[in-house]
């Protein structure tokens, strides 16, 4: 599946569009296993990961996935707690005026990784309480992944 990679417009518009009514541990439970009944589907290799503040609610790693995905969520998913959006959009900041966010962020990235995949779970009214995140396709698939599973569980909602 060959994705176009989005614009920062469109990134924003969509995290404004993915805004939760709540989240609990059954939402937790229910955007996990519609990530990783997508991910079986498409026989995609991924791990995946939700966390609410510091504690995590959810985490599968799927056939052919490996260690390295942990690694790339805990890079996404601390891109996302440090700037409160998608690791996509934070990268594509950057690429959009012609930076790299490895050097002109000024960030660790053996700790920060603005690659596609993880997704702040914003709630209305409360703001950014956790995250989403899948490791193991190319970005913007990773971050595609992710994005259909929020929209089913804010269509169920």
């Amino acid at each position: 599946m060959t994705t176009t990679p989005p614009t920062v417009a469109e990134l924003e518009a969509q995290q404004l569009r993915l805004t939760l009514p709540r989240f609990t541990y059954e939402d937790a439970w229910t955007l996990g296993t519609l990530l990783t009944d997508l991910a079986r589907e498409r026989k995609a290799p991924v791990a995946i990961d939700i966390h609410r503040g510091a504690q995590q609610l959810f985490h599968a790693a799927l056939p052919g996935s490996s260690a390295d995905n942990d690694g790339w969520i805990d890079r996404k998913r601390a891109v996302v707690a440090r700037y409160g959006e998608s690791s996509l959009l934070v990268g594509t900041r950057f690429r959009e005026k012609g930076k790299t966010f490895e050097t002109d962020s000024r960030l660790d990235a053996n700790l920060f990784a603005a690659h596609g995949g993880s997704f702040p779970l914003v709630v209305e009214g409360a703001g950014v309480i956790g995250t989403v995140t899948v490791s193991g396709l190319p970005q913007v698939e990773d971050h595609a992944m992710v994005v259909e599973a929020l929209e089913r569980l804010i269509a169920a909602s």
